[in-house]
């Protein structure tokens, strides 16, 4: 069985930037077992795997697996999902994709990126023991959404950049995306992301995130649009915008490897 694969560096506009994710077309679910061992053989952040949606509600029926896990939301294989499919249909202009724990997800061209609608997740404060401890902060605000979102704010850029987290100790705290945010310097917003209970110890560009992010910053700002910029090492920048219970991002994607996959 040949299966048709594709690497795509998404927010990104130059090969080797962005979060790479692959990309496989099914003409129908193979079982979560092998879904689950193309995840690890990949060995990426993610991996999305896409059928045909017979519902009428989209085109596509979207699932997304870490080398560990399946994921209940990934936005940026989802924009590198939309990149694939707009790519080769060129007389659409929006692709939407079913998912099972998320709705329905869209991805639409905007002149040479991509704007991508996810639902919007604000964060509420909480204490969550361990975690300053674990990223080695002795004093910030945070705050939790229940989907499974812990975040971090701190006062700068620096602060954030400067970050040396034990991995070992926020895996024990529980499977969550661990977001650091700051005000940033050449963007409104900078963050990082760190996954270590879902095998990812820091996340490259992580469009989930910005499902917290996004309206946690608009509050602050008392606006609804800014910049946002990842910065782990291959970074990655995100247009943000707040559009009611949705998070609208810009970002850009190349196709790095394109060929096929073989299970047998």
């Amino acid at each position: 069985m040949k299966l048709p694969f594709a690497q795509i560096d998404a927010f990104a506009d130059q090969p080797f930037t962005g979060n790479p994710a692959a990309v496989i077309s099914l003409d129908a679910w193979l079982d979560d077992a092998t879904l689950q061992a193309i995840a690890e053989e990949n060995n990426l952040s993610e991996t999305a795997f896409f059928v045909p949606d017979t519902s009428g509600e989209a085109e596509y029926e979207l699932r997304w697996f870490t080398p560990a896990v399946e994921v209940a939301l990934c936005g940026h294989a989802t924009l590198a999902s939309g990149h694939y499919v707009l790519d080769r249909e060129q007389d659409r202009d929006l692709v939407r994709f079913r998912t099972r724990k998320s709705g329905v997800l869209e991805v639409a061209r905007h002149g040479d990126d991509y704007l991508m609608a996810l639902p919007a997740f604000p964060p509420e404060t909480q204490d969550v023991p361990g975690l300053l401890e674990a990223l080695g902060v002795a004093h910030a605000e945070t705050l939790r959404h229940p989907r499974g979102y812990d975040l971090v704010v701190l006062d700068s850029a620096e602060a954030v950049l400067a970050l040396t987290p034990d991995f070992r100790a926020l895996a024990a705290i529980g499977d969550t995306l661990n977001i650091v945010t700051a005000p940033g310097t050449d963007t409104d917003v900078i963050s990082r992301v760190f996954a270590p209970a879902a095998g990812i110890d820091e996340d490259p560009v992580t469009g989930s995130a910005h499902s917290v992010l996004v309206p946690y910053w608009a509050a602050r700002f008392g606006r609804n649009a800014f910049t946002a910029f990842q910065a782990s090492r291959r970074g990655g920048y995100v247009g943000c915008e707040l559009e009611g219970e949705k998070v609208i991002l810009a970002g850009s994607c190349v196709t790095v490897i394109e060929g096929e996959l073989r299970l047998r």
